[in-house]
């Protein structure tokens, strides 16, 4: 393998002590409630979810669903509004604001990722930007949704996909990363 003049990553020089996402018992409480009540499969009722997520911080409006093995790293960074369904499996990688609008739907092992790294710089620092996914927009099974990342209004992003920049109100995306694909049509109809 060749040599390269150019600079190199060098982790040792990673600092991220500037981040402080609450105190250090408030994250241990977090992390034992979290685990014993919101990513398990054991079966405990949505209401009991909501009130341990609405202690630790998150602002929760009414008729959420919250589904088996949820994962959030901060409830104290998320805002969830009225009639919000978050699948089984979901990732809510908040180490910064996350507001999941009302009528929204996110699917079966979806992420929503606040933070990443500047590959730009040699000690690969940590860089964070919120989420926001307005009312009825619909992230599909396995997709991501990265920093920084506003899906508009009924926005619909496709089993998979990626979302790396802003997708329009009631545009359909796919791909990664992800595309435009055509308008979401919407009908009372059945």
């Amino acid at each position: 393998m060749e040599k390269t003049s150019q600079p190199q990553t060098d982790l040792s020089k990673y600092n991220n002590s500037w981040y402080q996402p609450g105190g250090w018992l408030r994250r241990f409480g977090w992390h034992l409630a979290g685990r014993v009540f919101i990513n398990t499969y054991f079966p405990y009722p949505v209401a009991m979810k909501v009130a341990i997520l609405r202690f630790f911080g998150a602002k929760i409006a009414v008729d959420v669903m919250i589904k088996p093995k949820v994962n959030i790293k901060y409830p104290w960074f998320l805002t969830i509004e009225k009639n919000a369904w978050i699948g089984e499996k979901v990732w809510i990688d908040n180490l910064t604001v996350v507001t999941i609008g009302a009528n929204s739907c996110l699917s079966q092992g979806a992420m929503l990722l606040t933070g990443n790294h500047d590959y730009k710089s040699l000690g690969f620092e940590l860089r964070l930007a919120p989420i926001v996914l307005e009312a009825g927009v619909w992230i599909g099974a396995q997709a991501v949704v990265c920093p920084g990342v506003v899906c508009a209004s009924h926005a619909v992003l496709s089993v998979g996909s990626v979302a790396t920049k802003n997708l329009d109100a009631y545009g359909i995306y796919g791909g990664n990363p992800a595309q435009f694909i055509r308008n979401r049509n919407m009908s009372d109809e059945n």
